[in-house]
């Protein structure tokens, strides 16, 4: 069967190529050496046009990946089309998934257990989703099948973070936006981070790009992670990450100004102004807009960047849905 033999360093971003491309093997399993990694792949004439080195070696399939897809594939006979719609949102965050199950059919949570363990066999941990509370966001959750613990190291773009979801937020679905905007980082740059978390963003930053970071942060339990974070890839980050406790509203109006500003925002909070102020070139800001306010919060940024006697490009993207008709969005701002 076709592989590709990928240094462990470039290993992330090899698969993400692959996939890209649409030849990456996902019904088997990649095979680690002692300097490389093993990626299965379907296309070997198309793998090597690529420049990767194709060999030809056994790799194992997925448990019953070859049957099993998704949760909907196993379900879709038991439950109506509005049921599965919850259950399909569910995230695996390192071993534990968290998963939203309607009050109706919280009795068959064993038949939803047996059937997220056929998809995904390596968890050890799954729990139901339960309210936000706290300034922090920080969900209640019951764990209904597995280990009595909310924590693990979940692996993404190359890096480890440690989370603990009784703690601090985290998430995983922001995989894509945090890898986007560490390649659009330049080697050298000052970036101010704000509402930092667990330190998600910056850790992928740094992993990809020579970057001088400042994370702010206000939880101090998330403070406490992102040290941990730090120290567990210590020997992968290229750039530097410096941690500061405080309230993004009390703590960034006293620092310099910054190549690139990035916000995950938190739903409510309104950020904008200073996140601009800050910047010297580049902005991220991130929201939560309904899709007929778009283009308003499009004009609001050009309007603020105005009162800042800065000329500025906008570009505003969806990142995700969060409601029916309101997205997580994400703004570009070139300053000019």
């Amino acid at each position: 069967m076709p592989a590709v033999r990928v240094k462990k360093s470039n290993a992330e971003e090899a698969k993400r190529i692959l996939k890209r491309v649409g030849i990456y093997d996902g019904k088997r399993r990649p095979r680690r050496e002692e300097e490389n990694v093993l990626l299965p792949i379907t296309d070997p004439e198309k793998a090597k046009n690529l420049g990767f080195e194709v060999v030809d070696i056994e790799l194992p399939f997925r448990p019953e990946r070859q049957i099993y897809k998704n949760l909907e594939s196993i379900l879709k006979d038991k439950f109506t089309k509005e049921e599965l719609n919850f259950l399909r949102r569910y995230d695996v965050i390192g071993d534990i998934a968290v998963i939203q199950i309607p009050p109706e059919i919280e009795h068959r949570e064993k038949e939803i257990v047996e059937a997220l363990l056929k998809v995904h066999p390596f968890l050890k941990v799954i729990a139901k989703k339960g309210f936000h509370r706290g300034a922090f966001r920080i969900r209640d959750y019951s764990i209904i099948w597995g280990e009595k613990r909310l924590t693990t190291v979940h692996k993404e773009n190359g890096v480890k973070i440690k989370v603990d979801l009784s703690r601090a937020f985290f998430n995983p679905r922001m995989k894509g936006e945090r890898y986007r905007l560490a390649q659009l980082v330049r080697d050298g740059e000052r970036v101010l981070l704000m509402f930092a978390g667990i330190l998600p963003y910056a850790l992928v930053i740094a992993r990809y790009k020579n970057a001088k970071i400042t994370a702010v942060e206000l939880n101090e339990d998330a403070v406490k992670l992102g040290i941990e974070n730090i120290q567990l890839n210590r020997d992968k980050l290229k750039g530097s990450i410096e941690i500061i406790k405080g309230n993004v509203f009390d703590v960034v109006p006293k620092l310099g100004t910054f190549d690139r500003v990035i916000s995950p925002t938190p739903k409510g909070v309104d950020a904008l102004r200073l996140a601009l102020e800050k910047a010297e070139k580049w902005v991220h800001y991130y929201d939560f807009v309904h899709e007929s306010k778009i283009e308003d919060f499009k004009e609001r940024i050009i309007s603020q960047c105005r009162e800042l006697r800065k000329e500025c490009k906008v570009k505003i993207k969806k990142v995700s849905d969060y409601k029916p008709h309101v997205f997580k969005v994400c703004a570009d701002i070139e300053l000019l």
